[in-house]
């Protein structure tokens, strides 16, 4: 739905999205725990900012890669959506700071310096004549990537000058959807694998060990994964998650979450060999990889409906809401 006309005036939780297969496992959790919810699907629509919003608990599951499915302009309504509802004292959970970030990367970066998070070297650039200099500054090898992408769109590994020059000028070469390009230095990791730390309500709730030897799509929802027909890894495998992580990311990490505001994230960091991490990407729109989950016990959707549960208790009284788990 692109209004909330017809939603009803009891307190509950609204889903702000813009891509119903991501909400399928968040509905099962919440009909498992008895979270009365509705769904605010934003793409087109009007918003009457003279009207005041609905009482409730909002969540807003924006994605940076919302123009890949046709919803180039959705980003831009939910910020104004979410001033609606901050202004009017709505509980919001990952809020207009929140989505500041997720369609940013240079936001994330420069969010994450002050807590000590280290981050790969990055120029960002506008006009691609200018990413030749950018790439001799870092040194090659380097990385290229879009700095509102998501699902690991844009990203291309070039070892030399003349690569990059030769697909800067080629067709496949794609601008980012913002118009800025970042050159990023190359972290050589000792095992092709990358980890993503997930958060719900600013706290650890597990890590997860990803696969990238096919490559950068690393979006851990089952909709997103590739043709197992093609894989040199079983679909099984991709996602692993830790029975047991410690790293001194993680506190940093929460303290980063909590001073922007951001309720829920799954944050990614790659390892050299020394062992120094660097952080290169903050998903304020986190998904949850099924396979790894079910061999696990932990579910990502499953804390979270919980923490959207236990918010809508805390603020309007639901006590009808289940613990289960």
């Amino acid at each position: 739905m692109s209004t909330l006309h017809d939603l009803t005036d009891e307190p509950q939780v609204f889903v702000i999205h813009e891509n119903d297969a991501w909400v399928v496992p968040l509905r099962r959790e919440f009909e498992a725990k008895r979270v009365p919810y509705a769904e605010w699907f934003i793409d087109e629509g009007i918003l009457d900012l003279s009207a005041a919003p609905p009482e409730g608990v909002f969540y807003n599951r924006m994605s940076a890669s919302s123009h890949t499915r046709g919803h180039r302009y959705a980003p831009e309504r939910t910020a104004g959506v979410l001033a609606w509802l901050e202004r009017h004292g709505r509980v919001v959970v990952n809020g207009g700071r929140a989505l500041q970030l997720e369609v940013s990367k240079v936001a994330q970066y420069e969010a994450l310096a002050p807590f000590g998070i280290r981050t790969p070297r990055t120029i960002a650039v506008v006009g691609r004549a200018h990413l030749l200099a950018a790439a001799e500054q870092i040194g090659f090898p380097v990385i290229l990537k879009h700095n509102r992408a998501g699902k690991g769109l844009g990203v291309k590994l070039l070892y030399s000058r003349e690569a990059l020059a030769q697909h800067v000028e080629s067709t496949d070469f794609e601008e980012s959807i913002d118009g800025i390009t970042l050159v990023q230095q190359y972290i050589a990791a000792p095992a092709p694998f990358i980890t993503r730390m997930e958060f719900v309500g600013g706290r650890f709730v597990y890590a997860v060990r990803v696969d990238t030897s096919e490559g950068f799509e690393l979006c851990p929802a089952d909709v997103c994964q590739i043709d197992s027909s093609c894989a040199t890894v079983a679909p099984g495998d991709k996602f692993q998650i830790h029975r047991a992580f410690e790293h001194p990311l993680v506190p940093a990490c929460e303290a980063f979450l909590k001073a922007n505001a951001i309720g829920i994230a799954g944050i990614e960091f790659i390892a050299d060999a020394d062992g120094n991490a660097y952080v290169y990407d903050v998903n304020t729109n986190t998904n949850y990889n099924p396979d790894a989950e079910a061999k696990d016990g932990r579910r990502g959707m499953g804390a979270i409906a919980s923490h959207l549960g236990d918010l809508l208790e805390q603020h309007y009284g639901h006590s009808s809401l289940s613990s289960a788990a």
